[in-house]
């Protein structure tokens, strides 16, 4: 299985390609340089893999929520891409994938990525490792002032997430003993988007390119655009 995975919802800019096991990727911290970035990390990696875009068998691309820009960029070059090689998408969310970092490096059962949205709110999720290791939500996601994230009781896990640095101190009053330990300075990164694009593929949980759309969250996104990372 080859999946090819785009990820620019935040100040981090990266592209990964799953070969069966093997993950291959490109990641830099460039806020506004993704547009200039995204296409020669994904030529990289199909060098370095020594593959053609016609043998990827997916895209994968972090379908928000995050920066309004960054987000469309993800989409719009998986589209582009999709609709030129013919190839099926996998949206996936960007705070999914923050948990399937935190599963992967952590035993901790229950993550909860935080994406600072600016405008004193954050991107909150919950997400509690499944049985097969990947990321599952529960809940939903929402877009909430931090004082009014909610957590399922007696649930103990790891925080990770940039709304963790900017709102540290109001989230850990709100969980806690249910918060282990945070890890604010970590991105949405392009393997663990791979990683959880190959887990739904495979359960045959994928769009045709023209439904690879960004999620925002706040449905009046065109009013209040939020930070421009892209």
């Amino acid at each position: 299985m080859k999946i090819l995975a785009i990820e620019t919802a935040t100040e981090a800019c990266s592209a990964a390609l799953l070969v069966d096991d093997t993950v291959l990727e490109r990641y830099e911290l460039a806020p506004r340089q993704h547009n200039r970035l995204i296409l020669p990390m994904i030529d990289s990696l199909l060098a370095e893999a020594g593959i053609t875009i016609f043998q990827v068998d997916a895209l994968a691309f972090g379908r928000g929520p995050g920066s309004f820009t960054g987000v469309r960029i993800a989409a719009g070059v998986t589209q582009g891409i999709a609709f030129g090689a013919d190839l099926p998408v996998v949206p996936i969310s960007t705070l999914a994938t923050l948990a399937q970092a935190v599963f992967t490096w952590a035993p901790e059962p229950v993550a909860f990525p935080c994406i600072d949205a600016r405008m004193g709110e954050v991107y909150w999720a919950v997400y509690r490792r499944g049985e097969s290791g990947m990321a599952e939500l529960l809940g939903e996601e929402a877009v909430l002032s931090a004082g009014r994230v909610w957590f399922p009781d007696q649930a103990e896990g790891i925080g990770i997430g940039s709304g963790w640095k900017t709102y540290g101190s109001v989230l850990r009053e709100r969980l806690g003993r249910g918060l282990v330990s945070i890890l604010p300075d970590r991105f949405p990164r392009a393997a663990m988007v791979a990683r959880l694009g190959d887990h739904a593929f495979r359960r045959g949980v994928f769009v045709e390119p023209d439904q690879a759309l960004p999620v925002y969250l706040r449905d009046n996104v065109a009013k209040k655009p939020g930070p421009r990372f892209g």
